[in-house]
């Protein structure tokens, strides 16, 4: 079997992930517009992060033979009390396992854990254009909302953000 093709586990992180997952989204802010964050956080930022996402929402690791490929997180999607029953999500897959099926493992277990804690709605943001976020997005039953036209600015140019949705369950596990 192809070393790239074998199977991979979801697992949830680690604080002590974070460097590991700190190599994987290093390249989307050093050399893309994939993410408007424009200087590389440190490591102790982003196990921060980790941290406040498991307090309330979810971070999920991929990892293949102890080495992380991937990552998927639940965070607040806006701070006002009547937001509290929806999320915004993010994926980051390392370049060497995309198209095979990290993300969409990665995104089903957290879409999943997060309407177990109540969550009702799910959003996501793809900058544009980026046809594999936007693929694994309407893969996994997100449905374009809207465009945000030229919201962000990164290495001199304008781009366009997209909007998904989807529902994660009817109703809040409690009001």
């Amino acid at each position: 079997m192809n070393e790239s093709r074998q199977a991979f586990n979801v697992r949830q992180a680690l604080e002590a992930d974070a460097a590991a997952l700190l190599n994987i989204y290093r390249p989307f802010v050093e050399s893309t517009a994939v993410t408007f964050e424009t200087v590389v956080p440190t490591v102790e930022e982003f196990s921060s992060r980790i941290a406040r996402a498991l307090s309330s929402y979810q971070w999920l690791v991929a990892e293949r033979d102890g080495r992380c490929i991937g990552y998927a997180y639940g965070s607040i999607h806006r701070a006002r009390p009547a937001y509290r029953w929806s999320v915004e999500v993010s994926a980051y897959v390392h370049p060497d396992y995309h198209r095979q099926g990290v993300g969409r493992a990665l995104y089903r277990q957290l879409l999943n854990e997060l309407a177990e804690k109540g969550f009702c709605n799910a959003y996501a943001a793809t900058t544009l254009p980026n046809e594999g976020s936007v693929a694994l997005h309407r893969g996994m039953g997100f449905e374009p909302i809207g465009v945000f036209k030229a919201v962000g600015r990164k290495f001199g140019k304008w781009h366009d953000v997209t909007w998904f949705h989807r529902v994660l369950r009817d109703s809040p596990l409690s009001e």
